[in-house]
């Protein structure tokens, strides 16, 4: 991969993962002051219900009295695996998966009851954030590149 090239896939990987952030930051603090006095119904099963959630995702790891020190260890090391990306999908999958993982970390040390702003809500699944669809996005874009034949990190 030549140097140009690389300095673009990290580009896009830095691009998405401060947007996503971006995103999530801006959702969580509109979601804390326009739902909380009532839920909001969007369509069919979709309404904006704001929950807080003390785990990781979909409240997963609620009484782990480390799951800020897991979640930063998780995005860090998918920081480091991303650095490395090969192609352009992989570099949005990797950047949705680092900037989901830092923004939930981010919220979680900045609020004072150390949880994080859930307000997405569809039928009875639980209730998740930006950052969590970040996270899920990134997810399915490395497994689509993977299903894909393609190689997600290598030397340049």
């Amino acid at each position: 991969m030549s140097r140009q090239r690389l300095t673009r896939i990290r580009l896009i990987t830095v691009a998405t993962a401060v947007a996503t952030v971006l995103a999530s930051t801006l959702g969580s603090h509109w979601a804390t002051r326009a739902l909380a006095h009532g839920a909001r119904h969007v369509a069919g099963p979709v309404w904006l219900r704001l929950t807080s959630n003390p785990g990781i995702s979909f409240s997963i790891g609620a009484h782990w009295s480390l799951t800020t020190v897991l979640e930063a260890i998780v995005a860090l090391g998918v920081v480091g695996v991303a650095w490395n990306a090969r192609g352009t999908l992989a570099a949005v999958g990797f950047g949705l998966l680092t900037g989901g993982g830092v923004a939930n970390t981010l919220e979680r040390l900045t609020s004072p009851s150390g949880r994080v702003s859930d307000f997405i809500a569809v039928g009875s699944f639980p209730v998740f954030n930006v950052a969590d669809v970040a996270v899920t996005l990134g997810a399915v874009a490395l497994i689509v590149e993977v299903l894909r034949g393609h190689r997600l990190v290598g030397r340049p």
